[in-house]
């Protein structure tokens, strides 16, 4: 095997499970982020190389506020199909979405939708949290990110992986690199030619090069992850074609989850 494709596959092990996921049509980034997309392309042109690689960029959302934590504390530790499983029954749960709701709910309730016990735990501490005005949508949107970052990460559960994807994806935030994620540590080393995945501290010494636009840059890499491997995101998977997954079977990639 060539060297270059033996490191390829050092960086891209095969998925244990492959599924192909119902096609999901995602909007195309907001002109804000195109023209921030175009600047972040001219200073790192191997960036404009995933597009021309993996096809447009496709802008991925989560709904800000309760339910966008919880989505991510779904995703922590597991694949993406496992979570889109889990995700999709537990939303089905009456009331859930909401932190009154899923208080209301009993532990069996929420594991019978595939919460492992402590996650059930961390989900009733995030639900306390928005019922007590520890956490609220309008503060976290008032915040910045570092400050953002550190309250939801004081909150047992969640942590600075969580609260970093959901600055990205929820309050679509430009400058935010979730650098504990080993699919994008995978996609950097595999678009900067390196020897081997660089590990949280060197890929966000990395990621400096990106500012102010780290969170596109974040997307792409994510993009380019998706394309060189072939796994879909927990988004592709729509409503009604979950996969199927029992209990949380730990994350091909991802050391914290890999949610895009």
């Amino acid at each position: 095997m060539p060297a270059g494709a033996a490191r390829r596959a050092a960086l891209f092990p095969p998925a244990a499970i492959r599924l192909k996921p119902r096609r999901v049509n995602f909007p195309h980034p907001p002109e804000s982020a195109r023209r921030a997309l175009e600047a972040l392309i001219r200073a790192d042109p191997d960036l404009g190389l995933i597009l021309e690689r993996a096809g447009p960029l496709p802008w991925r959302t989560r709904a800000p506020g309760f339910p966008g934590l919880l989505q991510a504390i779904v995703a922590q530790m597991i694949s993406n199909q496992a979570a889109a499983a889990i995700w999709n029954r537990l939303r089905a749960l009456p009331g859930v979405l909401e932190p009154e709701g899923l208080l209301a709910l009993s532990d069996d309730a929420l594991r019978g939708a595939g919460l492992s016990r402590p996650k059930v735990a961390h989900a009733q501490v995030l639900a306390r949290a928005f019922t007590e005005r520890a956490l609220s949508i309008e503060a976290l949107e008032a915040l910045g990110d570092a400050e953002a970052i550190a309250l939801i990460a004081s909150i047992k559960g969640l942590g600075v992986w969580t609260a970093e994807i959901y600055l990205l994806f929820a309050l679509q935030r430009l400058d935010v690199f979730p650098a504990g994620d080993i699919a994008l540590a995978a996609a950097a080393a595999d678009l900067k030619r390196l020897p081997a995945r660089p590990d949280p501290k060197a890929l966000r010494l990395l990621a400096e090069a990106w500012r102010p636009a780290r969170s596109l840059a974040a997307r792409l890499l994510w993009h380019h992850w998706r394309h060189l491997t072939g796994r879909p995101a927990l988004d592709d998977f729509a409503v009604g074609n979950e996969p199927r997954a029992t209990g949380e079977p730990r994350a091909v990639a991802g050391c914290q989850g890999s949610v895009t």
